[in-house]
């Protein structure tokens, strides 16, 4: 390489974002910055920052891990620890959309099994393997406190109720062609990189969009509204008056 084109690749192209010798880009960094100034203790903001790495390239990265930890104070191995800590941090890259299937013990017994192993078939992977594609990651995942829609599986985090071998396989047929999938209880399904956006604390706008709650998760409700039930009001408690004196 030229000293000519190594000026050029350290200074960037218009309107590009320069690669700093982190390997993090300036827009990253400086929201990298930015989630941690939302804090009082700015190491509060390890979480959202380790998102929005995953966001920009697609797993945490050494270089992810070293500027999280420039910018908070902390150690390598105090951000590694956390970023190996959490499953929902990756360590390798993830496809387009993460399908993780719930095989706890309801949406097991209700067919959680047997639509995860549909789909390592249909999809050619195992457990936290990538299609060749790159468009479908498949994990198995613990509960997502959604029992009431059992079996469910989730795409990029968002809920898909209900679901059979069927409708899982045609789930990630039309994920990999391009159809837009909406979820059961949510917005339009976004790619996995813009879903770690979110999470990271920056609004996509998609937040209204669908229903939040069904049927199954308001039959309680229903039922207390039905027998005129109401929460009990707590009676406030106040302190005996203090003996004057002192004690006798």
């Amino acid at each position: 390489m030229t000293s000519t084109q190594a000026d050029g690749q350290a200074d960037g192209q218009p309107g590009e974002d320069r690669q700093l010798a982190s390997g993090i880009d300036e827009t990253t960094y400086a929201e990298l910055v930015e989630i941690a100034a939302r804090y009082p203790h700015k190491r509060s903001g390890l979480l959202p920052m380790l998102h929005l790495v995953q966001s920009a390239a697609g797993r945490i990265t050494p270089e992810g891990i070293e500027t999280c930890a420039e910018i908070l104070d902390l150690t390598a191995a105090e951000v590694s620890g956390v970023a190996t800590f959490y499953t929902m941090f990756k360590r390798k890259p993830v496809g387009d959309y993460h399908v993780g299937v719930c095989t706890n013990t309801l949406c097991a017994v209700m067919g959680g099994d047997v639509i995860f192993e549909r789909l390592k078939d249909h999809l050619g992977v195992g457990n936290d393997e990538t299609t060749d594609d790159q468009a479908i990651t498949l994990e198995h995942i613990e509960c997502n406190a959604a029992c009431d829609y059992a079996p469910v599986v989730m795409v990029n985090w968002e809920f898909m109720d209900n679901q059979t071998p069927e409708s899982a396989t045609q789930l990630v047929d039309d994920l990999r062609a391009g159809v837009e999938v909406r979820s059961t209880r949510g917005p339009r399904i976004c790619t996995w990189r813009e879903a770690e956006r979110v999470l990271a604390g920056f609004n996509d706008g998609l937040a209204d969009e669908g229903p939040s709650a069904g049927p199954a998760s308001l039959v309680g409700l229903g039922i207390a509204r039905d027998q005129g039930w109401t929460a009990p009001h707590s009676a406030a408690t106040t302190a005996p008056p203090a003996q004057e004196g002192g004690s006798q």
